[in-house]
C-alpha cells in the first residue's frame, strides 16, 4: 500500500511542528540534561521517533521500522565499518610504540611553544580528524600538549579550537558521507560545495589558535608561520575536496601543512623563543614567557636547536625500540594510499563490477510519496540499500590496517586478537551512529524532517543564522559533527 506524507497532520504549523522536533528535543534533553550515555539517548529518540511518525503524521508502524532498520543498516554501513577499521589501526601503532615515535618526530621540530601548539593541535590534529576523527583528535593532541607542559584545561580548549578548520570532512569524509545519505544530495558535489567554503576559515583557523595561546603579539611574531601552515591546508583542502572527494581531504591537507611548516621552520624561526607553555593572557610584554633566541648564550641552555632535533629525531636516536621515524609514519602513508585508491571512481567500479549488492526495501522502496510544497509534484522516494562492502572505504581502510599490522611485525592471531578489543572499545560507539541514521531515516521518509524544513524556511532571511545555530547545537550535544549531520542534515 502508498502512504503519503502529510507535513501538517495536526492542522496547525506550530503544533506539527512541535510535534516533528520531538524526537530531537528528546535525545538533546536526555544527553544535555539527563546525561543519559549517547547510544541509549539515541535509541530513546528513535523509539519516541518511530511513536511520532506512526501515531501523529499517520505513517503505518510496519513501513517506520523498516525506515529505522535501513538507517540502522546505512550507519553501520559504511559510516561505522569507517570508524571500526581506523580505530583498529591506530590501537595498532598505539600498543607498539609506533604513536609515540610519531609523537615526538612533530614536538621535536621546535622548541618554541607557539609552533610547536601550531604543529601539534592544527596539523598533527588535523591529520588524525582525517584519519580518526569522533573525538581522537582532541584526546591525542591534547595529550601531547599536556606532555609539553600546558595545562589540561588549555590543552583541551585549544585542541578544539584548531579541530575547527578540518571537522567539516572528518573521519574519511565521514560528516559528508552521512550528509549526502540523508538528504540525498550528490556525494561529489556536496563535498566540493563544502570545499569551496572552508579553505578561507582554514587560513583564519591558525591565527584565532595563536591568538588565543599567546595574545595578539605573540600570533604577530609567528606569523609567517601561522600563514604557511594556514595556506599550505587549505590549498590541498580545496583540491582534493573539489577533484577526488571528501575520503582524503584532511589526510592530504593535514600531511602537506606539516610538511611545508617543517620545511619552513628549517629556514626560519622567530626572533624570540617562546619557552612558556602558559597562556599569554594577554600580558603580551611579560619576558617570563620568552627567551631571546640566542643558542648557546651565557645564561642560556643550550640544548639541541630545533633542526639537530629534528634531524636526530629522523634518525631514530632516543626513540622507544630504535623506532625511526619513517617507520612510525608508515602505517599512515598505507592508510592514504589505499583509501585514496579506493577513492578513485574507476577503482569502485571495476569492484562493484565484480561484487556489488544492492537490495530495495520491501514495502518502503517507492512506497512512500513526497507531496507538495516538498515535491513539485507527487514523487515515490526510493529505498534501495548499496551492499558494495569491497569498494567501501572502511574495507580499504581494513586492509591496510592489516597490511601495516603484518608490516610492524604483528602475528596473525594477535591482529585477531587487536581486532576483537577494537570492537568492544567502539560498541557504544557504533550502537549511538547507528541509532542516529535510524532516527535520521525515520525522519526522511516519515515527512518530519519535512515539517521542520518547511518551518524553518519561513525564517526567510534570518535562517542562516538559525542553520548556524542548529549546527552549533548538535555538535555541541551528539559530541559528532557526523551525528548532528543526520540529525540536522535529513
Amino acid at each position: 500500500m502508498v502512504w503519503q506524507q502529510l507535513y501538517d497532520p495536526l492542522n496547525s504549523l506550530v503544533l506539527s511542528t512541535l510535534s516533528a522536533g520531538l524526537p530531537v528535543a528528546v535525545l538533546l534533553v536526555a544527553l544535555a540534561f539527563f546525561h543519559m550515555r549517547a547510544h541509549l539517548a539515541a535509541g530513546l529518540a528513535l523509539l519516541v521517533g518511530i511513536a511520532v511518525a506512526a501515531l501523529v503524521f499517520g505513517m503505518p508502524v510496519s513501513m517506520a521500522g523498516k525506515a529505522a532498520a535501513y538507517g540502522i543498516a546505512a550507519g553501520l554501513f559504511p559510516i561505522g565499518w569507517i570508524v571500526l577499521n581506523i580505530i583498529f589501526l591506530h590501537r595498532l601503532t598505539t600498543e607498539n610504540g609506533y604513536f609515540k615515535v610519531l609523537q615526538n618526530s612533530i614536538s621535536h621540530i621546535t622548541e618554541d611553544r607557539r609552533l610547536q601548539l601550531l604543529l601539534v593541535a592544527f596539523c598533527f590534529g588535523a591529520f588524525f580528524e582525517g584519519a580518526a576523527g569522533f573525538g581522537t583528535p582532541v584526546a591525542v593532541t591534547g595529550a601531547i600538549l599536556i606532555g609539553l607542559g600546558f595545562s589540561p584545561l588549555a590543552a583541551s580548549g585549544l585542541a578544539l579550537i584548531a579541530n575547527t578548520a578540518p571537522v567539516a570532512y572528518g573521519a574519511l569524509g565521514a560528516p559528508v558521507l552521512a550528509l549526502a545519505a540523508v538528504t540525498g544530495l550528490d556525494l561529489l558535489s556536496l563535498s566540493a560545495m563544502i570545499g569551496r567554503q572552508l579553505p578561507f576559515f582554514s587560513v583564519m583557523v591558525p591565527f584565532w589558535l595563536i591568538w588565543a595561546f599567546a595574545g595578539f603579539k605573540g600570533m604577530r611574531e609567528i606569523w609567517p608561520a601561522i600563514l604557511v601552515a594556514g595556506v599550505s591546508f587549505a590549498v590541498p583542502q580545496f583540491i582534493v575536496s573539489n577533484y577526488h572527494g571528501p575520503w582524503l581531504v584532511d589526510v592530504v591537507a593535514s600531511l602537506v601543512s606539516m610538511a611545508a611548516l617543517t620545511f619552513f621552520l628549517k629556514v626560519w624561526q622567530p626572533a624570540k623563543i617562546w619557552t612558556s607553555a602558559a597562556l599569554a593572557n594577554h600580558h603580551d610584554d611579560s619576558k617570563s614567557d620568552m627567551t631571546p633566541e640566542s643558542p648557546g648564550a651565557a645564561g642560556t641552555s643550550p640544548g639541541p636547536t630545533a633542526g639537530a632535533t629534528g634531524a636526530a629525531a629522523v634518525a631514530g636516536l632516543g626513540n622507544p625500540g630504535g623506532i625511526s621515524v619513517a617507520r612510525a609514519w608508515m602505517p599512515w602513508v598505507v592508510l592514504s594510499v589505499f583509501v585514496f585508491v579506493w577513492g578513485t571512481p574507476v577503482f569502485k567500479k571495476m569492484i562493484d563490477a565484480v561484487w556489488g549488492w544492492t537490495y530495495p526495501i520491501p514495502g518502503l522502496d517507492k512506497m512512500i510519496m513526497k507531496m507538495p510544497p516538498v515535491a513539485k509534484s507527487p514523487l515515490a522516494e526510493a529505498a534501495v540499500f548499496n551492499f558494495n562492502v569491497l569498494s567501501m572505504a572502511g574495507t580499504g581502510i581494513f586492509v591496510a590496517a592489516l597490511l601495516a599490522g603484518f608490516l610492524m611485525g604483528y602475528p596473525l592471531r594477535r591482529l585477531v586478537r587487536e581486532y576483537w578489543e577494537t570492537i568492544k572499545l567502539v560498541r557504544y560507539s557504533l550502537l549511538t551512529i547507528c541509532a542516529m541514521f535510524g532516527v535520521g531515516y525515520l525522519t526522511k521518509y516519515s515527512g518530519l524532517d519535512a515539517t521542520l524544513g518547511l518551518a524553518f524556511a519561513h525564517t526567510g532571511v534570518f535562517y542562516p543564522l538559525f542553520g548556524t545555530m542548529l549546527g552549533w547545537l548538535g555538535v555541541a550535544l551528539t559530541g559528532s559533527d557526523t551525528a548532528a549531520n543526520v540529525l540536522f542534515g535529513c
